[in-house]
């Protein structure tokens, strides 16, 4: 029997804008779980304490977050950013076991890392005195992405049990207190550094930070050399900062640099056509109370009027 003609109509039209909808295919569902942390490491920090590190996992879509655990006990969550972290609250003298896994968006986890164990220090009497400041640091670069630090030891009244690195007032890496040297990865091309050190002891007291360690790291294949300005000192006296530092070699005079203070934006240095020869030289008021602490970093304005890159970072207490 033949179908109205009505009807034949509707049902080729229908069938002509379901074709050209443009309705969207659905996203395959994400099975794929990203590949087992690496490189983990547990170093005892305390007698209550162990710092525990990774490498970077790697997921087909994105690794979101990793979980640490102990004996199979999920201990903490935290964000794809972070590759270190540290474990409180344990029992002294103690044998611990630690694995990592990531996870993605999709809540896929990862297998677990190679587990890494890590004994806490025996409780001591009250200790009040930090150790001496690590001394002679200095920096190697590995590549455009990695580096070594090495410096003399520091000296403590009971023994240094770990050595934290810095790098913006921010720890980085932590490494025993038998160590003297750092391996430190995941660095980017072109841009500058700087590294402080401190020593802590079983008390969790640390020391004052070592002289900064500055590298610039080479840039990538094809990218422009970088343009920071160098030698970088920060001095502080009461009620005010001066901030010293080398501009650098633009083919042109540098009339402007930006100041920041803790990654933000400050205020811009302007020494009109004519600024000093050699190095440079700003003091400004502060009116924090006593111990605020500062992160500094400078860039400076290029002859076609862009901003070039940041300094390597100073730290600064006001007084």
């Amino acid at each position: 029997m033949q179908r109205p003609l009505a009807a034949s109509l509707l049902t080729t039209l229908a069938l002509a804008l379901t074709a050209c909808s443009g309705a969207a295919v659905p996203v395959a569902k994400d099975v794929r779980a990203p590949t087992a942390p690496t490189g983990v490491t547990a170093t005892a920090g305390s007698a209550t304490t162990v710092h525990v590190m990774w490498s970077a996992a790697t997921d087909d879509r994105a690794v979101t977050g990793y979980a640490v655990y102990s004996e199979g006990r999920k201990l903490k969550d935290l964000p794809a950013t972070t590759l270190m972290t540290d474990v409180v609250g344990l029992a002294p003298a103690t044998r611990h076991r630690f694995t990592v896994r990531a996870r993605d968006a999709a809540g896929n986890a990862s297998p677990p890392s190679a587990t890494v164990t890590a004994t806490t220090l025996r409780a001591v009497a009250e200790d009040r005195t930090p150790p001496t400041t690590p001394s002679a640091l200095r920096v190697t670069a590995g590549g455009s992405r990695a580096a070594t630090l090495r410096w003399n030891p520091a000296r403590d009244d009971t023994r240094v049990t770990a050595y934290d690195v810095y790098q913006a007032d921010t720890r980085i890496h932590t490494v025993p207190g038998t160590a003297t040297t750092a391996h430190l990865t995941g660095l980017r091309p072109g841009t500058a550094y700087a590294f402080t050190v401190r020593a802590r002891d079983a008390a969790e007291n640390s020391s004052p930070d070592s002289a900064p360690a500055d590298l610039t790291t080479a840039p990538s294949p094809g990218a422009p050399a970088n343009t920071a300005p160098t030698n970088l000192a920060v001095t502080a006296a009461e009620g005010e900062i001066t901030v010293t530092w080398t501009p650098p070699a633009t083919g042109a005079p540098v009339t402007h640099h930006e100041l920041h203070l803790n990654g933000r934006f400050a205020t811009t240095i302007v020494w009109g056509s004519t600024p000093p020869p050699g190095r440079a030289t700003y003091t400004f008021p502060v009116q924090d109370p006593p111990g605020t602490r500062y992160t500094l970093t400078l860039r400076a304005q290029l002859p076609d009027g862009t901003w070039g890159d940041f300094s390597a970072p100073r730290t600064v207490v006001v007084r």
